[in-house]
């Protein structure tokens, strides 16, 4: 290191690229380093001393290994390299203020290898050296510097090393001055912006806030006084065209230049100038091109982070400059641009809202923490205010804070939050536009600039109204209209556009809101109705406008002090307190009393509502009308209105200030006219109930037109909810009376939060004003109430929670997706390590320290986001659970304080009868359901109530709601909860007790209860049987210890149906043994139903379960079946009770559908009588309810692909429809027959049916199935081995695999053969079996499958004993099998009831094999179109020469010779004759084949062709050999039958006759 003239050097940043060029040195260098060290303290003194060398300070960062700061750095070594690079960086750091004596010093050496002895190592080779400050900026950037070789003169810093004056005596250079030593120097800097237009803006700006001399030096250019304010307006317009980094890292300050720029009045060479609008044109393009950057993060609304923080924590009001206030004056207050504040709470809002009002709601709570501030730059912005004795300087003024002299302001000051305004106002063109881009922004910076301003002046307590200016309030209102009009305009334009828009929308609607907290209310509600009105006018798309109005009032409503902008209370003094009240709100006088208003008008949106309260008015009136409007969209629109209800109700249950119940009831009366709009919207409601599957409910699925409704509350629904499918009888307490009219329907999701809201205001508001309410409406609005009570029981059933197993697989398959997901993630290099290997490319890390780190924020990952979304643990499933039932709990205890309301109400109504019945309906939905505890006893406890207030009605108006109610309190019979049970228990005693008291005859009941049994057993799945035989155990005891009933036949007859009860479970209790044998399962429900047949409304439930079971199975031809047995028994009941021509006549109208429908005539009129005693009372023996069964039937006969039986029961329907003139039913009827028909068209022979299979039980092990034959019914395309498997696995595990054995022929089982400790099973492939007449009447593919009851299956065997033999002992065994009753049948098996055997001679075999095969080749010539493939299959298997036991093997053993035996002469001519057809055929497929042959396959048609004829010159001689015996009878046969060829009744007869002549 060189002495005293590098006292001033300093270490630099060096880059990687260092290299030496080679020449420079006296000799090669064998090794060399470089070193630099620094001494950044040092101070020149005066230019006529000598530089004195200070200790060097420790600025050099050190590496890892060693101390963090050094004096001095050496480079590596580079051996025999003549211009060697040197990879090396060093870092120094900087002091905050440079002078021009600053630079860098670079000494080189020489290393010696080979050390001599007393010579040194190193030999100092030269210098060179960079000054840091040029023209007052840091150098930065590559140089290549030239190297002095000897000693530096005297204050060689002062120039660079490339422009040193000559001197005496002169330096001497490497290679003449020329620059051998390349180095690159970068600045990180927060001092320097490194920038020009930055450089010359503050530059510029700190010529007018100190005292400085002109000319000024900015850059490369003098500037002089007058030229002053032509120069800083143009670095102003230059800002925008500032490098990114440089303007970010530098972003505050020139906010803080410009804003203050625009509001500081400005002298300059004596002259006024003013740089507001251009100030405010260059914010608006650096937040144009903060926006637009890729580099630089954004929130989750789109909005620069930047500016959001800058706003939210660095923005003050400019401070104008002013003298230094005087020794001994009051303290100046600490700067408060470094305070960090958080949002204000609500507690504390009146002290500190307008200090801290530092941001918007709209802004998100940015974190940050704020470090002290370097020593060093603490002393660059302390420097001293110098007098200003000068033309140029920004013109002092009092501020707005209050002074103990008491001047007003001079006229010229400004407001920031005005000059904002105004500009905003003013502005036009292309910045006009970019202002309402980013509205946000501007918004953001007027609102936390007028809360600065009214904390600063003091104004907090002034009047709100006196608060700002009229030229201000006109100038927001100017803003609010022209952003409104833009909203408007970007609504109108294509869809890319909307998104901007609505986030314009947004904004104002946050400044809007901000604005409450700040100006007069009034004022702001006007601002809020222009809008709307203005939105209105300019926009056509009603879902558009609604959605974007309830985005800007939802905002609105979420303000802290939203009750009291809408005037909630009835009075002052229960008010909560507003720490801002508003001149409006103080004036105005409190809401009229309740008793000043018709109640009923309570429940409306009136225009006295409206406008009383305002906000809410708003929102509801947004809410009808999204409610009311139809169109594309508005199912999201509908959506968006009622969850703003919701969270606005959700944030008063949760509001701490609203804890008390007089303040509910207040706020529940603020939100009454919600409903009223709940109640108009009832059609739009989702149907809870049509999605439930608990087949306890009663409810049939019906037609096409049923089903496929979008589940709204319409006339179909109301109906399937009480049972009945058309409005044939109804008590009229359902939607009968509403208009028709097709709505929007809401989803379940909108439907449940708006149920929600209406359960929230009937708990919460004021009971007797519900009361009257409830008094004084209409029946048919009660009804309607009642409805909505019964969607909302529905609503909030309790699901459960999952079980542990299921959730286990869940989380497991969800694992398993989220690893696959990784993996690929990982290999396209995606995620963390794909984020990692590209901040690895160059120019990738520009801004990487303004941009997320997703390596450590790995909530942030998608493969994160999806497990956590997807995994929830089982205590998150518990919560979630008991919410739910909570939820569940209050709910339907909301709904049974209303229905005690109603039913108070109807007491003095003359409706009541069906009111009641709708109360019921809703009880019984209930019930339905999975409750609590808790709201079953409170249930139970009404109910019983009502049994009590009003049985007599109920029974004899409600029979089918009764029928519903015992069948839900038999449920609750076997629950496993004894509360539940002792309540049911009760309630049923009542029921039937009070039933006797009635007609002294509760036989209705009785039935009742017994079909609620039957149904109970054949549908619930947690049916418990030894819970429900206790609580009827606890029933008789009701009975006998009842005293005042003990002089009754009461008893007895409780009695008898508890035995007959017990009964039914008892024959239940084997049916339960066999639910995994689905055919013993069905057989003994058709036992049990079977066993009904003398209890029609009993058999109709049980047919109803067989036909549930059938469709689970997907055995919908069944399904059908039992429909169709249902329809046949109500309509033997219909004939007895009605004499309609439109009506079937019983079950005999049904045998063209099914011939077995004939079974439900056994019932007679003498065995019961319809109508009485409550038998066929139920909602199906009547007209719709015949329609709806067979409706259903059709259904699943299409669905089985029984087309032409579905005509069969359309022609059943139809009359009934016409007679009742329902056109519009008749329409889908028409439409769905022309679907069947046009099925059956275009399908054909395509359709496949069933498959029949005989299987026999043989063994003791099988019990009544010993010895058993059936005919199985198994799907289309079944194998043998399918069923077999099938059967044999079941029984397998029933008695062991080693005792269950498969008979695998179907030759005659004998007994005595057989383990007896084994079960055989004997399975055999069986086809329907039809006489020559039938064939007559079956001419379709269909009629051919269809109402079957013969069946056949053929058993080869030989005289020997074996199945097979030789052509001549080959015999065969026919089996016809006739099944009790006729498939399709209710059943999938049938038992056998008759067997027929026929044995074939071995003459009479090859008769039928020959049939067989002329057949096949009958039907492959004549197939079209012709399928040449199966054509040459068949043809082969005929002609081929390699056929064993083929054609011609037949005829040499059966037609070589005449037979001895003369009983064979007929059996010989016929198989002749077959053979004779037999080869006639052959020859037609030769020539088919010919003409379908391609010409490649000409040699195999001339080997079919030889092989023809070669067969029918083998087979010319026996098959043209007659017997002498028959020829001549033959000949007269053949004659007299052309004789009587008419006569055909007698061709039998003279045949014989001709035959024994």
């Amino acid at each position: 290191m060189c002495g005293e003239d590098a006292s001033s050097a300093m270490p630099v940043k060096r880059g990687t690229n260092i290299c030496l060029k080679p020449g420079w040195a006296e000799r090669p260098c064998p090794f060399t380093r470089i070193k630099s060290k620094a001494h950044p303290r040092a101070e020149y003194v005066s230019r006529g001393r000598h530089w004195s060398a200070c200790a060097g300070a420790l600025v050099i960062f050190g590496k890892s290994n060693g101390p963090e700061f050094l004096q001095e750095v050496y480079t590596a070594i580079t051996y025999h390299n003549k211009s060697p690079d040197f990879y090396e960086e060093v870092k120094i750091k900087l002091p905050a203020k440079l002078t021009v004596n600053h630079h860098l010093l670079f000494t080189f050496y020489h290393i010696s290898c080979q050390q001599k002895q007393g010579a040194s190592v190193e030999s100092l080779l030269g210098y060179s050296w960079l000054p840091v400050l040029l023209n007052e900026r840091l150098q930065t950037g590559s140089y290549c510097l030239p190297v002095a070789l000897e000693k530096l003169p005297p204050n060689y810093s002062m120039h660079s090393a490339e422009k040193v004056p000559v001197q005496n005596p002169p330096i001497k250079w490497a290679e003449g001055h020329k620059g051998v030593f390349n180095i690159e120097v970068q600045a990180v800097s927060s001092v320097h912006t490194q920038d020009n237009h930055l450089e010359k803006f503050f530059t510029l700006c700190h010529s007018l806030e100190s005292q400085v001399t002109f000319p000024i030096r900015v850059l490369d250019q003098k500037i002089t006084e007058t030229a002053l304010e032509h120069e800083l307006k143009l670095s102003i317009i230059c800002l925008n065209s500032s490098r990114l980094e440089p303007l970010v890292l530098f972003l505050h300050l020139v906010l803080d230049k410009l804003f203050q720029l625009s509001v500081q009045p400005m002298v300059i060479a004596g002259q006024t100038a003013n740089f507001s609008q251009f100030a405010f044109e260059s914010v608006v393009a650096i937040a144009n091109s903060l926006h637009n950057s890729k580099d630089l993060g954004k929130d989750q609304h789109g909005r620069n982070c930047l500016l959001a923080s800058y706003v939210h924590y660095v923005f003050r009001l400019p401070e104008l400059q002013r003298e230094l206030p005087k020794s001994g004056g009051p303290a100046a207050l600490p700067d408060p641009r470094y305070h960090t504040y958080g949002r204000t709470s609500a507690a504390a809002v009146s002290s500190k809202l307008l200090q801290a009002r530092v941001m918007s709601t709209s802004n998100p709570d940015l974190v940050g923490t704020h470090s002290a501030a370097d020593e060093e730059v603490k002393n660059i912005m302390s420097s001293k205010i110098a007098d200003r004795n000068r033309m140029s300087y920004y013109c002092s003024g009092n501020n707005d804070a209050p002074c103990a002299t008491g001047a007003p302001r001079p006229a010229s000051k400004k407001h920031f939050h005005e000059e904002l305004a105004l500009q905003m106002v003013v502005s036009t063109g292309m910045v006009r536009e970019t202002v309402f881009k980013y509205a946000w922004f501007f918004f953001e910076l007027l609102v936390k600039s007028m809360a600065q301003y009214v904390h600063t002046v003091d104004k907090r307590d002034n009047f709100r109204r006196t608060r700002f200016s009229d030229r201000f309030k006109d100038d927001i209102t100017t803003i609010v209209n022209v952003v409104t009009s833009e909203i408007a305009a970007l609504l109108v334009k294509p869809t890319k556009e909307n998104e901007q828009a609505e986030k314009i929308n947004i904004s104002l609607a946050f400044f809007l809101y901000d604005l409450l907290s700040l100006m007069d209310r009034g004022f702001v509600f006007n601002l809020i109705k222009h809008y709307c009105n203005q939105l209105s006018a300019k926009l056509n798309n009603l879902p558009t406008l609604i959605s974007m109005r309830l985005e800007f009032l939802r905002i609105l409503c979420s303000h802290e002090h939203y009750l009291n902008l809408n005037l909630f209370f009835m009075n002052a003094d229960t008010a909560p307190p507003s720490p801002c009240p508003s001149i409006s709100s103080q004036n105005s006088s409190s809401c009229s009393s309740f008793q000043d208003q018709k109640i009923a008008s309570m429940f409306d949106l009136t225009p006295e509502y409206r406008q009383q309260h305002f906000l809410t008015g708003l929102l509801f009136t947004e809410l009808a009308a999204a409610l009311d409007a139809e169109g594309e969209g508005i199912s999201k629109v509908q959506r968006k209105a009622v969850s703003a209800i919701h969270s606005l109700l959700s944030s008063h249950d949760l509001d701490p200030r609203c804890v008390k119940p007089e303040v509910k009831v207040k706020i529940a009366a603020l939100y009454l006219p919600l409903v009223g709009i709940i109640l108009d919207a009832l059609p739009q409601l989702y149907d809870f109930t049509a999605t439930d599957a608990r087949g306890g409910k009663n409810r049939t699925s019906g037609s096409d037109e049923e089903q496929e409704g979008n589940s709204a509350i319409n006339q179909n629904v109301a109906l399937a909810i009480a049972g009945n499918h058309f409005n044939l009888k109804t008590s009229g307490t359902m939607l009968s009376s509403l208009p028709y009219k097709q709505y929007n329907v809401l989803n379940a999701d909108t439907t449940r939060n708006l149920m929600i809201c209406f359960l929230w205001i009937m708990k919460n508001a004021d009971q007797s004003l519900i009361r009257k309410w409830i008094a004084d409406l209409p029946s048919m609005q009660l009804n309607r109430i009642l409805d909505l009570l019964f969607i909302c029981v529905s609503c909030f059933e309790y699901k459960g929670k999952p079980s542990s197993d299921k959730v286990s697989t869940q989380v497991l398959q969800k694992s398993r997706d989220v690893k696959a997901r990784l993996e690929e993630a990982l290999l396209r290099g995606e995620g963390a390590r794909g984020e990692m290997m590209r901040r690895r490319v160059p120019g990738n890390d520009r801004f990487s320290c303004l941009s997320e780190n997703l390596r450590w924020k790995k909530e942030q990952t998608h493969w994160r986001q999806a497990n956590e979304k997807l995994d929830k643990t089982k205590a998150e499933l518990d919560q979630e659970a008991l919410i739910s039932g909570n939820l569940a709990t209050e709910a339907n205890l909301i709904i049974l304080d209303m229905q005690e309301n109603i039913i108070q109400a109807s007491s003095a109504l003359d409706c009541k009868d069906s009111l009641l019945g709708g109360v019921l309906r809703v009880l019984v939905n209930s019930l339905s359901c999975d409750q609590s505890t808790t709201y079953l006893t409170h249930c139970f406890a009404t109910l019983r109530a009502l049994i009590a207030k009003f049985g007599d009605l109920l029974f004899e108006e409600e029979v089918e709601q009764c029928a519903d109610l015992c069948q839900r309190v038999l449920h609750h019979c076997s629950s496993s909860m004894d509360v539940t049970r002792s309540q049911a228990c009760a309630t049923l005693y009542l029921l039937m007790r009070f039933s006797f008291g009635a007609i002294s005859n509760f036989a209705r009941v009785k039935m009742q209860v017994t079909m609620s049994l039957a149904s109970l057993v054949g549908k619930a799945s947690d049916f418990n049987e030894e819970h429900l035989r206790r609580s009827l155990r606890t029933i008789l005891a009701y009975a006998e210890e009842d005293k005042a009933m003990q002089s009754t036949p009461f008893p007895i007859q409780v009695e008898e149906l508890l035995y007959n009860l017990n009964s039914i479970l008892y024959d239940t209790v084997k049916m339960r043994e066999f639910q995994e044998d689905p055919e013993m399962l069905m057989d003994l429900m058709y036992r049990i139903a079977k066993s009904y047949q003398t209890s029609p409304d009993l058999r109709l439930t049980w047919l109803q379960n067989m036909a549930e079971k059938h469709t689970k199975k997907k055995c919908y031809t069944e399904a059908a079946m039992c429909l169709v047995h249902a329809a046949a028994l109500v309509a033997e009941y219909l004939s007895m009770l009605e004499d309609h021509s439109y009506l079937p006549v019983g079950s005999v109208s049904f045998q063209n559908i099914s011939s077995n429908v004939l079974e439900e005539s056994a019932v007679s009129d003498d065995t019961l009588s319809p109508d009485e005693d409550g038998v066929c009372s139920g909602r199906y023996f009547t007209e719709s309810g015949l329609v709806g069964l067979l409706e259903q039937a059709a259904e699943l006969f299409s669905t089985g692909g029984l087309y032409e039986t579905v005509n069969e029961v359309y022609k059943l329907v139809i009359p009934i429809l016409e007679a009742h003139r329902d056109f519009r039913k008749l329409t889908s009827t028409h439409d769905k027959l022309q679907k069947a028909f046009d099925s059956i068209i275009s399908k054909g022979h395509k359709r496949m049916f069933g498959t029949y299979f005989r299987v026999g039980f043989y063994g003791s092990k099988f019990g009544d199935l010993d010895e058993q034959e059936f005919v199985y019914k198994e799907p289309a395309i079944t194998k043998l081995p399918e069923i077999s498997h099938r059967l044999e696995g079941f029984y397998s595990q029933c008695f062991g695999a080693e005792f269950v054995e498969v008979i695998k022929d179907s030759a005659p089982v004998d007994k005595t053969k057989l383990d007896p400790n084994k079960a055989y099973i004997q399975i055999t492939f069986v086809e329907p079996y039809f006489d020559e007449y039938e064939m007559k009447d079956r001419v379709t593919y269909f009629e051919k499958n269809f109402n079957l009851r013969r069946f056949m299956y053929t058993t080869p065997f030989t005289l020997e004993g074996r199945p097979r033999g030789e052509l001549h002992e080959q015999y065969r065994r026919n089996t016809v099998l006739t099944t009790m009753h006729a498939f399709p049948y209710i059943k999938t098996r049938i038992s056998v009831i008759q067997k027929e055997e026929f044995v074939l001679t071995p003459i009479e075999v090859a008769i039928e094999d020959m049939k067989k095969k002329t057949l096949q080749l009958a039907v492959a010539v004549h197939q079209e179109p012709p399928d040449a493939k199966m054509l040459q299959m068949v043809l082969q298997g005929s002609v081929g020469a390699t056929v064993n036991q083929g054609p011609l093997e037949v005829a040499q053993v059966f037609l070589a010779e005449i037979p001895a035996d003369p009983k064979l002469y007929r059996h010989h001519n016929k198989l002749r004759l077959c053979f004779k057809e037999f080869i006639m055929r052959c020859g037609e497929a030769v020539e088919k084949n010919k003409r379908l042959i391609t010409a490649d396959q000409r040699e195999y048609q001339q080997e079919l062709k030889k092989n023809y004829n070669k067969l029918k010159e083998n087979l010319r001689p026996m098959i043209e050999r007659k017997i002498p015996e028959l020829y001549k009878p033959i000949f007269r046969v053949e004659s007299q039958k052309r004789d009587s060829f008419h006569r055909s009744s007698f061709r039998k007869c003279e045949t014989q006759l001709s035959q024994g002549s």
